[in-house]
């Protein structure tokens, strides 16, 4: 019988901070990192089965790290080190221009327009899986069709609507 994702992990837990902590530099974000890893893939064994569970978590603590390390370097980047309440009232406060609402619901009424040329089966997984965050697996066993059915029709759908999106040349 396979291990379980408990012991696994617990099993394994030393050497995957170490292996975390070589990549990112920091213990303490290695042991959250590894948390984060056994989340993860205790949450995707529940939608499905791993054969490699070992191998998958190991990989998934390599992501999780990859994505921090991108993290930390876009925010060295554009972190301003000394700034004084003069400079920071410079900052834009970030809201959406009206321009910029008017082209954003200019584009979700395209894309609604492209959506709706669709079948209804390739319709109801795009809503499924964008809208309502549902898995490939459950989307196909909602729609009784194969996982790969479903990423073909979603695939296809949002090559679709983007085509559809791109010929309006919206800025």
């Amino acid at each position: 019988m396979p291990m379980s994702i408990d012991a696994i992990f617990l099993d394994k837990r030393s050497l995957l901070i170490s292996h975390i902590h070589r990549l990112v530099g920091s213990r303490q974000v290695a042991e959250e990192l590894a948390h984060e890893s056994y989340l993860r893939v205790a949450k995707v064994l529940r939608d499905r089965p791993i054969e490699h569970v070992q191998a998958f978590l190991f990989q998934t603590a390599r992501n999780l790290a990859v994505d921090h390390l991108r993290r930390e370097r876009t925010r060295r980047a554009v972190e301003v080190s000394g700034a004084d309440d003069n400079s920071l009232s410079d900052v834009p406060d970030g809201a959406v221009s009206t321009e910029q609402k008017v082209i954003d619901g200019e584009r979700l009424r395209l894309f609604e327009k492209a959506l709706s040329n669709l079948p209804e089966r390739a319709q109801q997984a795009v809503i499924l899986n964008r809208l309502h965050d549902w898995s490939y697996p459950r989307i196909a066993a909602h729609l009784g069709v194969s996982a790969n059915t479903v990423y073909g029709d979603i695939r296809d759908a949002l090559a679709y609507c983007l085509d559809a999106l791109s010929e309006r040349e919206l800025p």
